[in-house]
C-alpha cells in the first residue's frame, strides 16, 4: 500500500452508508483516511459540528486507519495540516461529474500537488443523500437502511 494520507470531506450531515462504503474502500487504497467534516457555516445542519465528527467516529470505528476530524478553513490548507495529497469524493450519478469536477480543478489549482480520486459507491447506495435521508426522517419515514444504526438513534433523538 503506498503510504498516502487522503481526504474525504463532506459535511456528513448525517453520514450515510454511502459515505461508510466509500470510507472503507478508501481505507483499503490509502494508509490512513481522514475524514474532514467541514463546519459548513453557509448551510443549517442539522446536527452541530461536534455530534456529526462524533457519529462519523462511531460508525467508522471499525477502520483503524480512519481518523474523523472537524475543518473550517480551505480544504487544501487542511489538507497540508494533515500532510495529505489526495482527496476522495464520492460520485453517485454523472450529474455529480461536472461540480466535482470544478472543485478537483479548483483545488489543483490552488495546490498543485493535489489529486483527486473519484470512488463510486455500492449500487444499493448510490441514490443515498444526506439531505434525502433528512426530509424522509423529519416526515416519519424509516432511514434504517440508509444510515448506520447510531445515526437513525441521533436521529430519532434529535426529532422526538
Amino acid at each position: 500500500m503506498p503510504d498516502l494520507v487522503a481526504i474525504y470531506p463532506g459535511t456528513f450531515d448525517p453520514v450515510t452508508n454511502g459515505h461508510t462504503d466509500l470510507v472503507q474502500r478508501a481505507s483499503l487504497l490509502f494508509s490512513k483516511v481522514v475524514v474532514a467534516v467541514a463546519q459548513s457555516a453557509d448551510k443549517e445542519p442539522f446536527f452541530s459540528l461536534d455530534d456529526r465528527i462524533r457519529l462519523a467516529q462511531e460508525a467508522l470505528a471499525a477502520h483503524t486507519n480512519v481518523e474523523v476530524c472537524g475543518f473550517n478553513s480551505l480544504l487544501v490548507d487542511f489538507m497540508r495540516e494533515k500532510n495529505a495529497t489526495v482527496i476522495v469524493r464520492g460520485l453517485r450519478a454523472v450529474s455529480d461529474f461536472e461540480y466535482e469536477f470544478q472543485l478537483a480543478s479548483m483545488n489543483r489549482h490552488l495546490r498543485d500537488d493535489i489529486e483527486t480520486v473519484f470512488l463510486t459507491p455500492a449500487e444499493q447506495y448510490s441514490y443515498i443523500s444526506s439531505s434525502l435521508v433528512r426530509e424522509i426522517a423529519k416526515l416519519g419515514g424509516d432511514i434504517s437502511s440508509f444510515v448506520p444504526a447510531n445515526v437513525v438513534a441521533a436521529i430519532e433523538q434529535r426529532i422526538g
